[in-house]
């Protein structure tokens, strides 16, 4: 499979690009794949702080609900609205047009504990 070589990856299926000290969010092709067709999509208003490894919303398919686990901590300058309209973007384009989550960085080094493609693509294999 084939996946950015420029993010930062969890093992939960989220991904982060860092632009500056502000880190996208958004959930992998791996997890648009396991849940499948997407209804619904919560995400938090900017403006609230999020914490790295703790749940920041949920993603809704027909089959699941699970949660979204923010890989970084820090404030939320910016939401993803055409996603909370259609989560179907999503699915279309998880990588680019189907981010989630804006996020200003309070601790940088929370990015040293995340998986590049290459780790991220060894967990797959397990």
């Amino acid at each position: 499979m084939s996946m950015p070589q420029d993010l930062k990856y969890t093992e939960s299926h989220e991904w982060v690009r860092l632009e500056g000290d502000i880190a996208t969010v958004g959930i992998t092709q791996v997890a648009v794949d396991q849940l499948t067709d997407l209804v619904y999509v919560d995400l938090p208003a900017a403006g609230i702080e999020v914490q790295a490894r703790r749940p920041f919303g949920e993603i809704e398919s027909v089959k699941a609900v699970s949660e979204l686990i923010s890989p970084v901590s820090g404030k939320v300058v910016e939401t993803n609205d055409a996603v909370s309209g259609d989560p179907t973007v999503i699915s279309g384009d998880p990588y680019g047009a189907g981010w989630l989550i804006k996020i200003s960085l309070t601790d940088p080094a929370e990015l040293d504990n995340l998986l590049d493609a290459g780790a991220y693509g060894g967990t797959l294999d397990k």
